[in-house]
């Protein structure tokens, strides 16, 4: 049987033509799905921009689906995902991404950082700052030590937070010498309260004093530390440091310098320093520990007091008035409870101190505000000062 070369020749142009054909078809196929690809992203983005989550997550699914392989879709779902809450589902959408042997090194730090993200959201702190540890030497490295100093604070790690803040501050990131001041100051009480251990609390303190003097807390704390020890004349002279080095903070000790200048006899030099420090800044609290001098020194309170009205010269007060008032004689001596228990009902939340970065308000003071967990933000003034 012959070989006919006539099929040959027929069936190439045939072949040709169905081949050109299913290439038509799988390209319009192509086409079609990419037209629906970026249609289901950008109503996604709609659904997005007018808050409407649940709408926004099934249509960038569905165009994750459509588009597998389009990281910035996943990074999208992962990101609503959290914020909605639904944190599994965010950790999932995340590693996902991580185990992609053809992501981008930029692309894996971005989903490093966001599994980091997805852990701290749902709490669970051991695996955020294990993803946390994994960004060293990334571009999200300051980001992630300053997420690890928090998590080291909350955990009240001190020594860890100390290690983390010393890193930020030699890369440049601020100075956080009053903050490792405060973690010292964390530390020593530790010592002294936990472990009974006053040489190691001492220690730190002194640390603390020499390598941030100007930071009022570990002045403050080793003279009540001193003055619980009995060393009187100590702590005295710890807070004639803390009126050079801080002495925006005196309001906060005025009437404990007035306490220990009694027990060691050195009355005069607390009238004289608080008398200075009043003259720098008018205080309610420096000018009530003047009045327990006077009145420690043997004034009459009737002539001591007069330092309030001096004050009320100066700067209205409520609370001045009120802790005048309560020496003052009144014509019907059933009357004055009455009315100063009113004073002093309507003065109290004025005798707060208040947060300045988050507006919460105690009747003590704060180091770090038990509210948003900043360090040194309240005044050392009560409210009505402010």
């Amino acid at each position: 049987m012959e070989f006919d070369l006539g099929w040959i020749l027929l069936g190439l142009p045939m072949a040709f033509a169905l081949g050109w054909l299913a290439s038509r078809l799988d390209l319009r196929q192509l086409r079609l799905e990419n037209r629906q690809a970026p249609k289901a992203y950008f109503r996604g983005l709609n659904y997005l921009l007018n808050e409407q989550q649940d709408q926004a997550i099934d249509a960038f699914i569905e165009a994750v689906q459509k588009d597998p392989d389009t990281s910035e879709l996943h990074f999208a779902l992962g990101n609503l995902f959290r914020r909605r809450g639904e944190y599994e589902r965010a950790v999932r959408v995340h590693e996902h991404l991580l185990s992609r042997a053809d992501l981008s090194r930029g692309d894996h730090e971005r989903a490093q950082h966001a599994l980091a993200l997805d852990f701290l959201k749902a709490g669970l702190l051991d695996r955020a700052e294990d993803a946390l540890h994994k960004l060293e030497g990334t571009r999200y490295q300051d980001q992630a030590w300053l997420t690890l100093l928090s998590l080291h604070e909350r955990s009240r790690s001190w020594a860890q937070a100390a290690d983390m803040a010393t890193r930020l501050q030699q890369a440049g990131q601020g100075d956080f010498s009053v903050r490792l001041a405060h973690y010292q100051c964390e530390q020593a009480e530790h010592a002294l309260h936990k472990n009974d251990d006053p040489a190691t609390a001492r220690q730190l303190l002194e640390q603390a004093i020499a390598s941030t003097p100007h930071a009022a807390r570990p002045h403050i704390q080793l003279a009540g530390m001193l003055a619980g020890a009995g060393n009187a004349s100590g702590a005295f002279d710890q807070l004639v440091q803390l009126q050079i080095h801080a002495p925006q903070a005196v309001p906060l000790i005025a009437s404990e310098w007035v306490r220990l200048a009694r027990l060691c006899a050195r009355l005069p030099q607390a009238r004289e320093q608080l008398e200075h420090s009043y003259a720098q800044t008018p205080s309610i609290d420096v000018a009530d520990a003047l009045v327990q001098a006077q009145v420690a020194a043997g004034v009459p309170m009737q002539q001591a007091r007069e330092g309030y009205v001096r004050h009320m010269a100066q700067e209205p007060s409520l609370i001045a008035a009120s802790r005048w008032l309560s020496h003052e004689a009144f014509a019907h001596d059933g009357v004055h409870a009455t009315v100063q228990r009113s004073v002093e009902h309507a003065m109290r939340p004025l005798a707060r101190y208040r947060c300045a970065a988050c507006g919460f308000e105690a009747q003590g003071y704060f180091w770090q505000c038990p509210g948003c967990q900043a360090w040194e933000s309240f005044p050392p003034r009560r409210i009505e000062e402010l």
